[in-house]
């Protein structure tokens, strides 16, 4: 894409942010009732609303892109562009009244995430990421403009952030408790929101699985703009055929190591 379409791109993408931000802000603390998909994960009215709101932005911008949205399938996924779509990131968080969640909308190219935008509705904050570019940050809370990870080669430093023990497997439960024994401390929730903290350098090392494209497409562009590398644990560029598992670290040589030990036989 050109600078001149990222940029277009970039104004859509914002402009979806902020129509789902006012699709959800309604629904924030009040009493949602709460559905189980075909997964056992929740959603809610507040999703549906938020990813119908992107999709309308995004559509009427770029009628001949493809969207994929977590609530609403597929429309044209042949097509080389692909919006990809999480309307809240972190629904047991948003109904549970915690501001850990966010609203995800990444663009990719053949398959090759170019823009994310992560956006925190309920506290006003937000990351860009756009390829080639560094991460932009905005929040009434303060903080740094330009995201960048912090240097922490060692992972005996390191601030390693899980969501849940709840999505790992009998085979990746033991490969993650070896990663999180080395490490200094381990901090516990976050959703896509642990990510933006680690864009800021606030945090150093996220390692997840079961992730779908939705969860990780947003992020790449957001943490690769901060410094920070976002692959699976083997190592591997995130893609659509990705096998789930997220590993990214704000300094290169921690996901290196980190990688190792994953990977231990």
């Amino acid at each position: 894409m050109s600078a001149l379409d990222l940029d277009a791109a970039l104004a859509a993408a914002t402009a979806a942010a902020d129509a789902a931000a006012a699709a959800i802000r309604p629904w924030f603390r009040a009493r949602l009732a709460i559905e189980r998909k075909d997964d056992a994960s929740p959603v809610t009215a507040a999703d549906r609303a938020a990813e119908q709101a992107m999709r309308a932005v995004l559509a009427a911008a770029f009628p001949g892109h493809g969207i994929l949205g977590e609530e609403f399938g597929h429309d044209r996924p042949d097509a080389p562009l692909q919006w990809v779509l999480d309307p809240i990131d972190g629904t047991k968080s948003f109904v549970t009244g915690r501001p850990t969640y966010g609203s995800l909308i990444a663009l990719l190219e053949e398959g090759v995430p170019v823009l994310g935008v992560m956006s925190q509705p309920s506290i006003g904050e937000r990351w860009i990421g756009l390829r080639g570019r560094p991460t932009l940050f905005f929040s009434p809370l303060g903080g740094p403009a330009v995201a960048r990870c912090r240097p922490c080669p060692a992972l005996a430093a390191a601030q390693l952030s899980v969501t849940t023990l709840d999505l790992f497997t009998p085979a990746t439960r033991p490969r993650w408790e070896r990663l999180a024994a080395r490490a200094a401390q381990v901090t516990w929730g976050g959703d896509c929101y642990a990510h933006g903290l680690l864009a800021l350098g606030l945090i150093d090392l996220v390692a997840e699985t079961t992730y779908r494209i939705w969860d990780w497409a947003a992020l790449v562009p957001i943490i690769e703009g901060a410094g920070g590398v976002i692959t699976d644990w083997s190592g591997r560029a995130l893609r659509p055929d990705a096998d789930g598992s997220v590993l990214a670290a704000g300094d290169p040589a921690l996901h290196a190591a980190a990688r190792a030990i994953l990977n231990e036989q």
